[in-house]
């Protein structure tokens, strides 16, 4: 699935927490790995000293005899951001997967990883794995265990076939989470407080019996992507859970403590589901594991097999 990976540089060490995951699965894929520097107006060192950083850079990733190659784009004239030169490149090339690292700033001359990869997210048509530069350095990568987060829309099945691929290649276990939120009861009402008085709604969740129906959807949805996943030969299991979905992914990943949180960036899929793009920006800035996020190509009104199975 994956057979360009692109992974930007910056020339520091922050920005080279990629590289563990990107040697990794060019290895186990086949896949090519494109190393990228954007030169910004911000630079302080010339050109030379830039090839000179890749050359060694994909020196030491060939001995893994992968195939890599190097590439140096943006002009420090042309005064775009290194974001817009990253997603632009990708594009261009026609790049299968982005990997870089997150958090942190860099040093002069070079980017702030924590804002250059957040406005990666929000303008990359490509997936995009996201490194923790907090975690320091990266020894043997494990893809052992893998999150994958659902809403029950065709958008958020997106991350699916990429899920299958990981797992397939890597012997990955994929744990499938469902998040559903709470429904409400909301009463208005008026009390008398001081000279002023109040007057507002009451909001009051649901109880388990009345969530029932909402839990009995989830539950067929998720035994359907299940069995799907498991006729493929990938080992699957699944949970549902209640309440908010950037909360509930975060505690999940807490307590699984995966290799991988993988899921879609659609935004907000539909009436009653959960806005993904904001609950991909909770995960990727309270997680801890490696973040793979998948954008969908093009808007879809087919039926989600959740609203198939209702």
């Amino acid at each position: 699935m994956f057979k360009k990976i692109l992974v930007p540089l910056d020339t520091s060490q922050l920005s080279e927490i990629a590289l563990s995951y990107a040697e990794e699965m060019a290895v186990k894929m086949g896949a090519e790995v494109i190393l990228l520097h954007v030169r910004t107006s911000a630079d302080t060192e010339g050109k030379l000293e830039h090839k000179e950083y890749l050359d060694r850079i994909k020196a030491a990733l060939k001995r893994s005899k992968i195939k890599v190659t190097t590439a140096m784009y943006g002009f420090p004239e042309r005064i775009k951001e290194p974001a817009e030169e990253i997603v632009d490149y990708a594009d261009k090339e026609n790049i299968d997967l982005i990997i870089m690292a997150t958090h942190g700033r860099t040093g002069i001359g070079r980017w702030t990883l924590g804002s250059t990869a957040n406005k990666v997210v929000r303008a990359a048509k490509r997936p995009l794995l996201l490194i923790r530069a907090g975690a320091g350095a990266v020894g043997r990568v494990r893809l052992e265990t893998i999150l994958v987060t659902l809403d029950g829309s065709k958008y958020a099945e997106e991350a699916l076939p990429h899920a299958e691929s990981i797992a397939s290649t890597f012997k990955s276990k994929v744990n499938l989470l469902y998040v559903v939120e709470p429904i409400y009861h909301f009463y208005p009402y008026s009390q008398g407080l001081g000279y002023y008085g109040v007057a507002g709604i009451v909001r009051v969740p649901y109880n388990m019996e009345e969530m029932k129906p909402s839990m009995d959807v989830a539950e067929k949805y998720m035994q359907d992507i299940n069995e799907k996943l498991s006729g493929k030969g990938v080992h699957t299991s699944y949970k549902i859970r209640i309440g908010s979905p950037g909360e509930e992914i975060i505690q999940a990943e807490d307590e699984l403590r995966p290799d991988l949180v993988m899921m879609s960036t659609h935004g907000h899929s539909g009436f009653g589901r959960f806005d993904t793009g904001s609950t991909a920006d909770k995960v990727l800035h309270r997680g801890t594991a490696p973040l793979f996020l998948v954008r969908p190509q093009k808007p879809t009104t087919e039926p989600s097999s959740q609203q198939k199975t209702a």
